[in-house]
């Protein structure tokens, strides 16, 4: 890797720290984003010598799971729905969008709930 690539990507420490400085909890470590990776297709580090590096579009990502995971409280099925999505971006107005994705999502699912009561 060329010293010009090696600054374009992360290790998986400096992307914890990334992490880490955009929340206020402070507890994501190395085996959170690997778990993440196994759970997200979206996310591709390349890994060379069994290191893994990320580019801003990872980066990017894992911020975006660390939200809805950490800030919106959204289980892992959820964000992948939300992140099937394209450009699908964390502003004021995406926030809110979420937030009413997830609503719905949650009325839909008592609303079958309910049926299913009903039905037995």
């Amino acid at each position: 890797m060329t010293n010009k690539l090696k600054k374009s990507y992360k290790t998986i420490s400096e992307v914890t720290k990334i992490l880490n400085n955009n929340t206020k909890n402070h507890n994501n470590a190395s085996h959170t984003i690997r778990y993440w990776e196994s759970q997200f297709k979206q996310l591709k580090p390349i890994k060379i010598n069994n290191r893994r590096y990320y580019d801003q579009k990872n980066i990017d990502i894992l911020l975006k799971i660390h939200y809805l995971l950490k800030n919106q409280g959204m289980t892992i099925n959820g964000v992948k729905k939300i992140l099937n999505y394209a450009n699908f971006k964390i502003d004021d107005k995406s926030k809110k969008n979420i937030n009413s994705f997830d609503i719905k999502f949650r009325l839909n699912k008592i609303n079958n709930m309910i049926k299913n009561l009903k039905k037995n």
